[in-house]
């Protein structure tokens, strides 16, 4: 098969996913399934969300035999949503960032509320929260599978998850940008300055000490950040105490395990982040990496 080929299978492929990107295939989206088939790196029942009559409609398009769900990859289950508890959220935003099709909205320090007519129900926001607020609510009672899930609605979704990684890509090279712009401000501040011609004493005025200059302008600055730190840092400490009072009545998370590669690496990220910005935090806040060798669970 040729690479015009396999794109082109590739693409009618996704076309009969039902764009949940739940990385439950083992993927980290819908489209790079779909090329691991049309390469032969992938098997055709690896897709919980179109369960058997996805199975069904892929083999059909390979000219291969129906075969049952592959279990390691999880269950054909009714379709839920996630709903998001208003009094634990603590606005930590990890949840917006694991979302692939953008079906969170909130704010840093605020509330947030998924958006059900958006959400594909990927669970990929439960594994993330460190106050194990989010709860995924099934809203298709019998149904499951395609039946639970139109090819209007994996449109919309194909869009949407297309738009986030676009926008993602957009802000990775505005920050690339602005870190070049920085590094070259840095280069061009620290470079000796030019020697000065001798030409005869001239009136000079006094100078401002640089270091009073700049500690001049850094200081509203400086204590803006410390005020938005200390408030991030007691939003952090009231879910602490919220989970060990939890922990005391044998409540506690129950999001902690069979978290995908995909989806730890989203969590690795966003951790990264709060340890630049100097959040502190403890084991209390982490979600433990799954063990390679664990069973997944459906």
């Amino acid at each position: 098969m040729t690479v015009t080929e396999s794109k082109i299978l590739a693409d009618r492929i996704e076309d009969l996913l039902p764009q949940t990107q739940c990385t439950k295939c083992g993927y980290p989206h819908c489209r790079a399934y779909a090329e691991a088939i049309a390469q032969g790196e992938a098997s055709y029942n690896q897709c919980p969300p179109g369960g058997a009559e996805g199975i069904e409609r892929l083999a059909t398009l390979l000219g291969k035999p129906v075969i049952p769900l592959n279990l390691d990859n999880g269950v054909e289950r009714a379709r839920p949503v996630a709903f998001i508890d208003e009094n634990l959220c603590i606005g930590c935003t990890l949840c917006m960032q694991a979302c692939p099709v953008d079906a969170i909205v909130g704010a840093p320090k605020q509330m947030h509320t998924m958006v059900a007519e958006l959400c594909t129900g990927c669970d990929l926001c439960v594994p993330p929260c460190p106050v194990d607020c989010i709860e995924m609510i099934p809203v298709t009672g019998d149904k499951t599978g395609w039946d639970a899930w139109s090819q209007q609605q994996a449109d919309a979704a194909r869009a949407r998850h297309d738009g986030h990684r676009t926008r993602l890509a957009a802000e990775r090279e505005a920050a690339e940008a602005r870190a070049a712009a920085k590094r070259a401000a840095a280069a061009s501040a620290n470079a000796p300055a030019p020697a000065a011609r001798v030409a005869g004493p001239a009136p000079t005025e006094p100078a401002v000490p640089a270091v009073e200059a700049v500690g001049t302008a850094a200081a509203p600055a400086t204590d803006a950040e410390a005020k938005k730190r200390a408030v991030i840092q007691a939003a952090l400490e009231r879910a602490r105490a919220k989970k060990a009072e939890n922990a005391a009545q044998g409540l506690g998370p129950r999001n902690t395990t069979d978290i995908s590669a995909a989806t730890q690496a989203q969590i690795d990220e966003a951790e990264a982040r709060r340890r630049r910005l100097g959040i502190a935090n403890d084991s209390s806040e982490s979600t433990p990496k799954q063990d390679v060798d664990q069973p997944k669970k459906s």
